[in-house]
This record gives structure tokens, C-alpha cells and sequence, in this order.
């Protein structure tokens, strides 16, 4: 059972997620530890004189991955730990 859990906690890591935010102006990839891989900026979404909405997308689109990320883990986890955190 051990090395069952381990083994897919192994496997989140090799996949991926992909949040999004500004209806994809900004992408952030995540694997399944909730770990940072990617985060793509469209140059229509930067401007100078805005930038606090770019940086509301960034967090939306990180926090888009992360929730995913964690329902990943859940799925692929929850069978094995049943139900523990």
C-alpha cells in the first residue's frame, strides 16, 4: 500500500495543469505538486499603463492551476489515503 502512494505521488509530478485568466491572455503551467513549471504573458495583455490588471490575471491564472493542481492530487491520491490528508 506504502508503495503504491508513493509511486503515484511520483507520477503527480510528472503531470501537468494549466490555469488560466483573461481568457488566456496569461497561462500558468503546474505539475501535480502544486510546483511552478510555465507561465506564458500575451503581449496584448501587457500594458504600461495597466499593470495591475496584468497582475490580477497572473494571480487569478496561478490560483486557476493551483485549484486544479490540488484536484489532481485528490483524484489520483484520495483512493489510496482513503480520504486522509
Amino acid at each position: 500500500m506504502q508503495n503504491k502512494l508513493v509511486k503515484a505521488q511520483e507520477a503527480l509530478g510528472n503531470l501537468t495543469v494549466e490555469g488560466t485568466a483573461g481568457g488566456g491572455a496569461v497561462r500558468v503551467t503546474m505539475n501535480g505538486h502544486r510546483e511552478l513549471r510555465d507561465i506564458y504573458i500575451s503581449p496584448e495583455a501587457v500594458d504600461p499603463e495597466d499593470v495591475e490588471t496584468l497582475q490580477e490575471m497572473i494571480t487569478g491564472a496561478f490560483n486557476d492551476a493551483s485549484k486544479k493542481a490540488q484536484d489532481l492530487s485528490e483524484t489520483k491520491l484520495g483512493g489510496l489515503t482513503g480520504g486522509m490528508n
